[in-house]
């Protein structure tokens, strides 16, 4: 899916997504673990499978990742609302989340996460999820 960059960003942060997560979704680098959670939400909005990988902790990231819908079953993402962002440590934050989604015609899902985040090299990668 694509979004035009004057278009409000789907992650929610109430900026146009050309000066929000496609910056991030282009190469540049999140300048926090908040600013990168927000991209990856973006990114299951417009099918980038390739970012949500290159995001993800090469500890903790899967082989591959499909973001292809069943038949009749297509992903509708409906919000993303950031209940916390904390630095843990210098290179180390923490994002609680709510992000709501529905798939085909069911009921809408709420996904609550708590996530940690490591900094290396410059750059902000998901690491995983608390329980």
């Amino acid at each position: 899916m694509q979004i035009a960059p004057t278009s409000p960003c789907p992650c929610g942060s109430g900026h146009a997504h050309g000066r929000c997560c496609a910056r991030w979704h282009a190469g540049e680098a999140a300048p926090d673990a908040e600013a990168l959670m927000r991209s990856r939400y973006s990114a299951y909005v417009t099918g980038n499978a390739d970012y949500l990988l290159a995001t993800w902790h090469a500890d903790t990231r899967p082989q591959t990742l499909s973001l292809d819908d069943a038949p009749g079953q297509r992903t509708q993402w409906l919000g993303l609302d950031v209940k916390r962002h904390r630095a843990t440590g210098a290179d180390t934050a923490e994002v609680e989340f709510v992000a709501r989604y529905r798939v085909g015609g069911g009921s809408a899902v709420r996904l609550q996460e708590h996530s940690r985040f490591v900094r290396e090299h410059g750059r902000w990668y998901y690491l995983d999820a608390l329980d």
